[in-house]
């Protein structure tokens, strides 16, 4: 099974791999930024974070959606089943 990729989790995976680049070409001393500039992968890796935990709270509404659907399908199930039990009698 081919899971299809979204835009923009690849974008979140290439802006954490040019963070980490960054950071080891930072640490090794090959690149030289202002103070400001410095910054810059923080507040990225803020928002990626912050743009991760969005997505965990849309699967959890979704998983509280299907857990709703779950227990009202079983009422259902359980109404049928004893509607037909009296029937049959």
């Amino acid at each position: 099974m081919v899971k299809k990729i979204n835009v923009w989790d690849a974008v979140a995976w290439i802006a954490l791999a040019v963070i980490i680049i960054w950071v080891i070409l930072k640490v090794t001393g090959i690149i030289n930024t202002p103070l400001w500039l410095t910054y810059v992968p923080v507040y990225s890796a803020v928002y990626i974070a912050g743009w991760q935990i969005h997505k965990l709270h849309s699967v959890a509404e979704n998983v509280k959606e299907l857990k709703n659907f779950k227990n009202a399908t079983i009422n259902q199930i359980h109404s049928i089943k004893e509607n037909c039990a009296r029937k049959c009698k």
